[in-house]
């Protein structure tokens, strides 16, 4: 199972929040691209990073460092904040980044998430973010009357086969991830399911581990790692033995 460590961008600058909430800040890097190469010399696979201007903007805004992170590093990137339209998700990977992430666009544009799952198959995925079962978008700062099941179950129908779920109310606060949302969501949509969200010690990452058979593929870190709380090499022996 892969563990992705995360970079989430905000003024130019690698920050945690709590909940995705503006204001509640930690900045951990004023170099991102250092960042992503520090992850890569540790042993990560993947990198998942986030434009938070672009999640609260509707535009992403850092897509220049996205760029230079690209270059700096062998190991493939995953962007997802404020991608919206096509014409965006084509200058995203032009710019060399494997994977989009589309998450409010799913909602609002669900003729869009077609139109690029046809277009670029599996390059394409969708950010599932829930508060209390319900979905949450732009940037997190409002939910829809939709259940993340639901939504699972419709971008399922447009050719999704990958989606990174996110339980807003445990990101960033190193209260443990949501096992059993986790668990249902892959259940019942049978998508391929990145979690995202909470994880604070080995046991997070065992209780993860044992949803592979269920389809979950992965687990994105942030705040555990960035604290300090879990090591990337603890992670990786533990989720890739």
């Amino acid at each position: 199972m892969l563990v992705i460590p995360a970079i989430d961008l905000r003024d130019g600058r690698c920050v945690r929040l709590v909940q995705g909430q503006k204001g509640t800040e930690t900045i951990y890097s004023d170099e991102p691209v250092e960042m992503a190469q520090l992850w890569e010399e540790r042993g990560a696979r993947r990198l998942h990073v986030v434009d938070l201007d672009g999640a609260f903007t509707g535009t992403p805004q850092n897509l220049e460092i996205v760029k230079q992170m690209v270059e700096s590093v062998r190991i493939p990137i995953q962007l997802g904040g404020g991608i919206r339209s096509l014409e965006t998700v084509k200058k995203v990977l032009d710019a060399g980044v494997d994977r989009v992430i589309l998450g409010t666009a799913a909602i609002l544009s669900p003729e869009l998430v077609c139109q690029c799952s046809k277009e670029f198959g599996d390059s394409i995925l969708v950010g599932i973010d829930g508060r209390d079962g319900l979905v949450a978008i732009e940037g997190w700062e409002s939910t829809v009357e939709m259940t993340v099941e639901a939504l699972a179950l419709e971008i399922a129908k447009l050719g999704i086969k990958r989606v990174v779920f996110t339980d807003t109310r445990r990101d960033g606060t190193l209260r443990g991830p949501n096992i059993e949302a986790t668990k249902r969501l892959a259940q019942t949509s049978g998508l391929k399911v990145i979690a995202s969200g909470g994880v604070s010690s080995l046991d997070d990452l065992r209780n993860l581990k044992s949803l592979k058979p269920f389809g979950v593929e992965g687990v994105i870190m942030g705040k555990a790692l960035y604290n300090g709380t879990i090591s990337l090499k603890e992670a990786l022996e533990i989720m890739e033995d």
